[in-house]
């Protein structure tokens, strides 16, 4: 039977492809393609034949009878973004939609993906997080948004024009969140960043030009779940007749607590 292929591609490193999507890419009959020009790229550097058509968010709807009709002529398609995986912040819901209604298998060929990228490189305390794909437009909505998932790990992508105004907005939302950012993934600049937001946003500052695309983990807010712990913890330290600074340093070394939230407990709690 014929198949629909999810062809995951690199995210800017062209190596970080792997072997069974070039063979998928050598062997189906079309690559359905965000941009044909972004994935000749590709395609050339790994000497991949294969017919390109162009299909994005704007000719969805109007590609799904043209592939559907590949499909029961008994040909096989590959369906790439311009980067990372189809569906997940690009297009492709429609067609894998229409192709399962019609009985036709889809099957995923896995790759590189920046939100995996920067959860593998990051510290938090527990394993799960939670993805949104893009935030919405609107300072209101997006406070909404950060708000109303405090207490997950909030991971998001995030474009260079905006990402200043983002970080202003966590802030704002909560003076000790943590955060990890990654910028420009598998490329010649990497880099990733992880620290307080107030850290955080001053080193994007600093920067006299931001480029690149982003990807976002805003940690969990734990701190008032673990107040009862970390007051525990400063009564055993201040035996020790401890600075303040030195006892929020410790902890957040030692127990991963934000050391400006302990700070802040260590002024206003008597001891």
């Amino acid at each position: 039977m014929s198949e629909l292929f999810i062809v995951s591609t690199p995210i800017g490193n062209l190596s970080d492809i792997t072997l069974r999507a070039i063979d998928v890419l050598n062997s189906v009959d079309v690559i359905a393609c965000e941009d044909t020009r972004n994935t000749s790229i590709l395609c050339d550097k790994y000497d991949i034949k294969t017919r390109l058509i162009s299909y994005h968010k704007y000719s969805e709807n109007a590609r799904i009878e043209l592939f559907l009709n590949y499909l029961s002529e008994g040909k096989n398609i590959a369906l790439v973004s311009d980067a990372g995986t189809p569906l997940i912040s690009d297009p492709g819901t429609i067609l894998v939609e229409a192709v399962k209604k019609e009985g036709f298998r889809v099957t995923p060929i896995v790759g590189a993906s920046a939100v995996l990228a920067l959860l593998s490189s990051s510290f938090r305390e527990d394993e799960d997080f939670k993805f949104i794909g893009f935030l919405p437009k609107g300072d209101t909505k997006i406070q909404e948004i950060l708000e109303l998932n405090k207490n997950e790990n909030l991971v998001f992508y995030e474009s260079p024009k905006r990402i200043l105004n983002v970080l202003k907005i966590i802030k704002n939302i909560n003076l000790n969140a943590n955060i990890s950012v990654g910028r420009e993934l598998t490329k010649k600049f990497e880099e990733i960043n992880e620290g307080s937001i107030d850290e955080i946003l001053t080193y994007y500052q600093n920067k006299s030009d931001i480029k690149g695309e982003f990807v976002v983990l805003v940690k969990k807010d734990k701190t008032e779940i673990d107040k009862k712990e970390i007051l525990k913890d400063i009564l055993k330290l201040k035996k020790y007749n401890l600075s303040n600074k030195d006892i929020s340093n410790i902890l957040s070394d030692l127990k991963g607590y934000n050391k400006n939230f302990v700070y802040d407990l260590l002024i206003k709690k008597p001891q």
